[in-house]
Parts: C-alpha cells; structure tokens; sequence
C-alpha cells in the first residue's frame, strides 16, 4: 500500500472525513490527475464531489479575504503596481507545488492562444490594479460589497459582446443590484475625495473583472478548446507579476523586513485562492458554487471588525443586501435556462 495512502487513512480514523476534506484543500488542491494512483483517496473525492466543490470554494474566499486584510494591513505605504507584482510573482509558488503534485511537466503549459490568454490576463490585471487601490482607500467591507457588481456588470457585456438573450427576469435583477451598487456609494460622495476615489477605483475595478469574465466565457465556449484552469491561472500570474515588474522602477518602495513578510503573505494566499477557486469548479458545477461567493462578506465583516475596527453604515448593508440577493437570482436564472437548454425537443 502507497505510505502517503496510509498516513492518509490514519489521519481520516483519527479525525474524521471533516479533517481530509480540509487536507485536500491545504495540500494545494492535487486534483484529478494524481488520483489514478491512489483509488481509494479517487473514491472518496469524487463521491463527495458537490461538498467537496462547495468546501474548496468557501476555502478561496477566505484564502482571498485574508489576503486583502493584509492589502489592508500594509496601509498606503505601497502603490498598486507593487502589491499586483508581489501577489503575483510569489502565487507562483503555489502554482509550482500543484504543477509538482499532480505531476505535470512544463510542456503542459504550452498554449497555442496567447492572444486570448493577453486579453484576460490584461482584463484580470486591470481588475487587481484597481482593486488594490480602492480597496487601501475603504473599509474593508465597503470594498468587498461593491465588488459585488461584476456579475450585473458581466450580464450587461454579455449582451453587448457575445450577443447573450437576456431576459427581463435578469435584467429587473441587474437593475435592482446597480441600484444597491448606488446606495453603496451614497456614503462615499460626502466623506472628501479619498473615500470617493476608492469607491470609483472598486467600480473600476468590477468592470474589470467582468470584461475578464467575458474573455474567459469565449476561451470556454465550444468549439474554442478548452485550456486546463493550471494554464489559465499560470498565464494570469504570468501577466500581472511583469505589468507589475515593469512598474517597479516608478514606484519601488523598498520593504521593511517585516512588510516584505507580509507583501509575500499576499502573493502565497492570492496564488492559493486562485488554485482553490480553480479546482472548484472540477468537483461541482459553477451554478452550485457562485452562490459562495458572497461568504467574502461575511470574512470581510469579521475581519474588518477583529482587526480594523470597521464596521460599515446601515445603507452600505441594505445596499450589499440588494447586490447579493440580485446576484443570487441571476447565478439562479442562469442555472435554470442551463437545465431548459439540456432538455430535449420534441419534434
């Protein structure tokens, strides 16, 4: 019997299969390609595939929460540029260790779509640089709720750019989640420029992600190949660490050892979440964990309050409130007209 095998039914008799599922997700996400080897770890992961999706995907929320708590931590003392080149160069190393563990070779990352990978990247980048900049500028959950308009901002691009039916039940829903995306801002116009300049840099930075949403959806869509997720994160991480290296030499601050510490915490847990998101999406289906998402509201408040001492005002909550209940029904919209376009036509 394989030793790691039996380490690993030792650790499931002593504490449980609660204790494995966290393991999976601590050991770097080994995923389906190292599994052949070993059956029963095979047999226990795919048999447990929907919790297993929804428990790697609350694990990615958090991985990114902290990681903007500590965006947080490190204050203004670092511009944009900086903080996108150390979350980035150092998610490789995450990045690396799966490559390692589910036993890939560097060839598995050749690509014929470059192009295609530029534009996401690009899209994916533009969306950290604004991020990181709204989100040293507002509270943390204040941040975290406007982001929130990436999904009623990708139905709109949706329509514009792959020309997608929508529907007046999802449109109501996207009007309704800008509409809490106004009240969001509210509280920002009569704070000074600085709480306003967050707000439109997190705006931004939603837009951002979903014109990245958008390139990734044409990336996936039939005919086109399908680019194993390792790829896709690799040439993200790729992208953003040399956009961020070549705005180094502008905006180079140099780090206290214990800032350096924590510039490199970022890129780990950033590299981690990405991988944990990821490898989500292998073990359920995107309808059943987008839903999870919005748990980084609930890491955002808690962080926010434990080690900020922020807590949001009343209409910034009634606004994330509207946000996520429209983002909801539309990850609920989609899910349905997925089954309705499965089913067969009678003829």
């Amino acid at each position: 019997m394989d030793a790691g095998l039996s380490a690993r039914a030792a650790v499931d008799g002593a504490f449980g299969r609660g204790t494995v599922l966290f393991l999976q997700m601590a050991g770097v996400v080994v995923g389906r390609y190292r599994l052949e080897k070993f059956p029963a770890r095979a047999t226990f992961m795919f048999s447990h595939g929907p919790l297993l999706g929804i428990a790697l995907k609350l694990a990615a929320t958090l991985a990114f929460s902290v990681m903007a708590l500590l965006i947080k931590l490190l204050g203004e003392r670092y511009s944009a540029g900086q903080l996108v080149f150390f979350r980035s160069a150092f998610a490789m190393l995450p990045i690396f260790g799966f490559l390692y563990w589910s036993g890939l070779t560097w060839r598995s990352l050749a690509t014929q779509r470059l192009g295609a990978h530029a534009l996401r990247s690009g899209a994916g980048t533009s969306a950290m640089v604004f991020g990181f900049a709204g989100l040293v500028l507002l509270p943390l959950a204040d941040a975290t709720a406007i982001g929130f308009a990436a999904p009623m901002i990708t139905v709109v691009l949706a329509v514009l750019l792959l020309g997608e039916r929508v529907q007046i039940y999802r449109w109501a829903a996207v009007t309704a989640g800008f509409g809490g995306v106004v009240l969001m801002l509210i509280p920002h116009l009569g704070q000074g420029s600085q709480s306003l300049l967050g707000a439109v840099f997190c705006l931004l930075g939603a837009v951002s992600a979903a014109f990245a949403m958008i390139f990734l959806r044409r990336m996936s869509a039939p005919g086109n190949g399908q680019e194993p997720s390792v790829v896709i994160a690799f040439y993200f991480q790729l992208t953003a660490a040399t956009l961020g290296l070549v705005s180094l030499p502008f905006v180079w601050v140099t780090p206290g050892w214990s800032d350096l510490g924590v510039l490199v915490m970022v890129g780990l847990f950033g590299g981690l979440g990405q991988l944990l998101m990821t490898q989500a999406h292998v073990y359920a289906p995107a309808s059943t964990i987008a839903t999870f998402d919005y748990a980084a509201m609930l890491w955002a408040l808690i962080f926010g309050w434990l080690f900020l001492s922020e807590w949001p005002q009343a209409i910034v909550f009634i606004g994330a409130a509207i946000v996520i209940a429209a983002g909801l029904f539309i990850v609920w919209r989609e899910h349905r007209l997925g089954i309705e376009a499965q089913r067969p036509t009678l003829t």
